[in-house]
């Protein structure tokens, strides 16, 4: 019985036990709620340090979803509508125009992929300039960006430039190039010109009528409205047709590139805004098609980019316009080579000497040596005559024929024969004496005279005054015969409008 009672002694003691060491096992609570009495007895005060700590992690701030308006988009097109700046134009020659050229979507459509090599460098030039994106489009109405482009007032290239507004802002008129054709020299002397006379007018619309008509011309129309009390603005003026129609076509293109969706409707290409080319320089003269092979590219692409030259060759120190991605070819292939550059020397006529004596004795057919020396007709050079013609025996370096090669020396077309001559009609009173092709010739022109003739490509289109609204017409020409660099493929400004309503590239600018 004693011993039953000491082992239920001993279990409860030990029951004790275990519940005092779950009660200390208990977790502590960080929020400090009340623990049992028994085991705050037992468990010992903890010290500051040990403590729990809480840390509150806070949610990171919404990042504000902006435009960043210094990014440019993938889209020419679209980077060309961010900076349309222009007055509208809203009228019936606008609508009339608009629907032109939506009619003829194929046409639209060349006329784009025409602008594929041009249209960035232009959009870039513009807004370094702080101008409206709007006269990338011009070309369009211009020349159909078609940088040979040729008109009958003798206007050259994407711009459309006159001989005389040409030299006015620099562009080099010579023997060997015409910069009117030149892509990146045309581009900046016409943004020059349409800025002078924007800060003229304060209007756009007006700038662009100058352009076509002549700065001097549209100060009159001002003036004129002024002096009646009238408005001043371009639908108020009055002005030629041809100048009418000029801003409704910007204005119609402008309506048409401005809406994305009707630019798919009509199937026009998109545009990569990235450059197209890039320039290099040369310090040796060098043959159009040596450099096209070069550059690995088809000569016909390289003339689109370097349509100013007049000759086969390049003259030295001439900045050659390649695609951008063909620009590292074209110099690891020039480094290469160990062949001559050009095929084309220098040679100067001796006295009697016929060119088709010349032809023959360096392997070339007489018509093409005309033709590279933009010569046509039968015609006689004086001795001393600067000719370009194939490398060989006799020839000299194409540094000795400088800017001007002495062509002025020619002295007249040849005669024609007896047989011709008696089959002429004789001239009758008060009428100039014409020749066999019906020009007017001027047989007792002086060797004097025939000295000062111009060979540049200027000095056929001699014309009246710039702006006052005279066009150059073969009566403004010297009546001396002389050969004349030949225009390189004078393909005329193709106008978008219908026939008898205005005319692409007029000759009346100033």
């Amino acid at each position: 019985m004693h011993d039953r009672n000491v082992m239920s002694l001993v279990r409860n003691i030990a029951g004790a036990l275990a519940s005092l060491a779950a009660l200390a096992s208990a977790p502590v609570h960080a929020d400090g709620s009340a623990q049992p009495f028994l085991v705050s007895m037992l468990t010992p005060p903890a010290r500051v340090e040990d403590s729990l700590t809480v840390l509150e992690v806070r949610t990171a701030p919404a990042v504000a979803k902006t435009v960043d308006l210094t990014a440019q988009p993938d889209d020419l097109w679209i980077r060309l509508r961010n900076g349309f700046a222009m007055t509208n134009l809203n009228d019936d020659l606008v609508l009339h125009y608009q629907q032109w050229y939506q009619n003829r979507p194929d046409a639209l459509r060349r006329m784009v992929e025409r602008s594929r090599p041009y249209l960035h460098h232009i959009v870039e030039e513009l807004e370094a300039r702080g101008m409206p994106t709007e006269i990338a489009l011009l070309p369009m109405v211009e020349s159909s960006f078609n940088p040979m482009a040729y008109s009958r007032s003798h206007a050259s290239g994407l711009w459309q430039f006159i001989p005389a507004t040409g030299k006015r802002f620099n562009l080099e008129q010579n023997w060997w190039q015409d910069q009117r054709r030149d892509v990146v020299a045309s581009t900046s002397a016409a943004l020059e010109y349409l800025q002078t006379i924007y800060d003229m007018h304060g209007d756009w619309h007006l700038a662009l009528a100058s352009y076509n008509w002549g700065e001097g011309a549209v100060k009159r129309a001002i003036e004129k409205n002024q002096a009646k009390g009238l408005p001043t603005d371009y639908a108020s003026l009055t002005m030629p047709n041809e100048t009418r129609h000029y801003v409704p076509k910007l204005q119609a293109l402008k309506n048409i590139f401005s809406n994305a969706a009707l630019m798919s409707e009509l199937g026009l290409p998109e545009i990569m805004n990235r450059p197209y080319f890039a320039t290099v320089g040369t310090s040796r003269p060098m043959d159009v098609k040596t450099a096209a092979r070069l550059a690995n590219m088809p000569v016909d692409e390289f003339v689109a980019l370097n349509p100013s030259h007049n000759r086969p060759v390049m003259k030295a120190d001439t900045p050659v316009v390649l695609p951008a991605e063909k620009l590292a070819t074209f110099q690891r292939n020039l480094e290469k080579t160990d062949e001559p550059l050009t095929e084309w020397q220098a040679y100067t006529l001796k006295s009697g000497e016929k060119l088709d004596q010349v032809a023959p004795r360096f392997g070339i057919t007489l018509a093409d040596l005309q033709r590279a020396n933009g010569l046509s007709g039968k015609i006689r050079l004086a001795g001393g005559a600067t000719l370009l013609v194939p490398a060989g025996k006799g020839a000299d370096n194409l540094d000795s024929m400088g800017a001007e090669p002495r062509l002025p020396q020619i002295v007249e077309d040849e005669p024609p024969a007896r047989a011709q001559v008696a089959a002429m009609p004789a001239a009758q009173p008060g009428k100039p004496e014409k020749t066999a092709k019906g020009k007017a010739t001027d047989t007792r022109v002086a060797t004097r005279e025939a000295k000062k003739v111009s060979a540049k490509l200027a000095a056929a289109d001699t014309a009246k005054a710039p702006g006052k609204g005279a066009k150059a017409g073969a009566s403004d020409k010297p009546k001396v015969a002389a050969a004349k660099p030949a225009a390189p493929a004078q393909a005329k400004a193709a106008s978008p409008s219908p026939a008898k309503v205005a005319k692409s590239a007029n000759g009346r600018r100033s």
